[in-house]
């Protein structure tokens, strides 16, 4: 290597870790790129890439050129392969929307409607604000699978054992909530997964509470605000608990005042099973207000006794305007499906999906500024069409250094 003997030894020591360097820094540009790319394809698919697409991912981003390594754009571009591995479907987006689906949020739950839809419309690129309002259901379409029923949960528990492919649209089906009126479906709120697990006993607030912490990212703590009129706070909500009324005039008030009048587009809705059990099935009485939003009533009979399903939104004043509320869209309706379309139309539902992936495909909350900034230009992104890929592909792209 060093064919000029009068070089010292200190000279040709310089010159061979020279020469080492280069070489680690030309291997650094190439492993570099690799390891990204391998990165962003297990996070979004859970597993390894296969040497085949793992080398489609390369191309795309081209890492022998040192300035186009790190562009974001052929990033995403390389990322979008990992959306077509089964994987994503069957175990990143279903451990993602299993918690949502049940009341314990576990993700150790079968594969259910409500999930199986949310997957559904990922995979077909729809608008997912669509979960909340649309009349939407994705079920199996494979020999052998017991016949979709809104009685119990069969034909999930099979096509799940069965390991087909969710992300296939020839095994994955839109169809309608045929078991409901279609102006009475609202998204995988109306769904018998949804159903059974929110509006099972209790009074129905519990549809709009977990709705709200799954698609808004936000509890009722989250949103109390004791300046709302309490007109509408039904009447088994005592006004004076314990005996001392500034308890509910500075806590109880804060979450009833806007939860009733929301929760009221559920008042024609039941379920017909015990809780705690598989059996039964969404109940829907058009014009009958169920018994659950009377019962009670002599714990302030001059509270508010629900006549119908008309909803109001008392959030959209106050404190709680924050959560971006489209003026386009009337603050009160009739039913399931306008307000779950208000919940869906709020700059809080795009947050909070975009926040969801964030976590899931860089394993860390937003921190930083860095990650701050992200998540504002992901929304941007998300909103333009709201195609949850999109989210997946820009997140891998953002952490796939880390």
């Amino acid at each position: 290597m060093f064919k000029n003997k009068n070089l010292s030894w200190a000279t040709r020591l310089g010159a061979l870790a020279l020469a080492m360097g280069l070489a680690v820094t030309s291997a650094s540009v190439e492993a570099g790129a690799r390891d990204q790319a391998k990165r962003m394809y297990d996070r979004i698919a859970g597993v390894p890439p296969t040497d085949g697409e793992l080398a489609q991912m390369l191309a795309i981003m081209d890492p022998d050129e040192d300035n186009v390594t790190n562009s974001d754009a052929l990033a995403r571009e390389a990322a979008a392969i990992a959306l077509e591995s089964p994987s994503f479907y069957n175990v990143t987006l279903k451990n993602l929307f299993t918690p949502w689906s049940n009341e314990e949020q576990t993700v150790f739950a079968d594969l259910n409607d409500f999930t199986a839809t949310l997957i559904g419309l990922v995979r077909d690129g729809d608008d997912f604000r669509k979960a909340l309002h649309d009349d939407v259901l994705y079920v199996g379409n494979g020999n052998g699978l017991p016949a979709y029923s809104s009685a119990n949960n069969d034909h999930y528990v099979a096509l799940e054992n069965s390991g087909a492919d969710l992300g296939d649209e020839d095994v994955l089906v839109r169809t309608s909530q045929s078991y409901l009126p279609s102006s009475a479906t609202a998204g995988v709120m109306t769904t018998r997964q949804g159903a059974k697990a929110y509006f099972v006993a209790g009074t129905n607030r519990a549809m709009l509470r977990f709705t709200m912490m799954n698609f808004l990212c936000l509890d009722l703590e989250q949103v109390k605000d004791t300046t709302r009129t309490p007109d509408r706070i039904r009447q088994d909500v005592s006004r004076s608990p314990g005996g001392d009324s500034r308890l509910f005039m500075n806590n109880c008030v804060g979450c009833h005042a806007g939860m009733d009048p929301l929760a009221q587009a559920f008042a024609y809705y039941n379920w017909s099973g015990e809780e705690g059990t598989d059996e039964g099935e969404i109940v829907y009485t058009p014009n009958s207000v169920q018994p659950k939003y009377l019962i009670n009533a002599d714990t302030f009979r001059y509270g508010y006794a629900t006549p119908n399903d008309q909803w109001d939104n008392y959030w959209r004043e106050g404190q709680n305007s924050a959560l971006g509320w489209d003026n386009g869209l009337p603050a009160g309706g009739q039913g399931a499906k306008s307000m779950g379309m208000e919940l869906a139309h709020t700059e809080a539902f795009a947050q909070c999906q975009v926040q969801h992936v964030f976590k899931t495909v860089c394993l860390h909350a937003p921190t930083t500024v860095g990650d701050i900034a992200q998540v504002s230009s992901m929304v941007s992104n998300f909103k333009n069409g709201y195609n949850l890929q999109n989210v997946f592909t820009d997140a891998a792209a953002y952490c796939r250094g880390d």
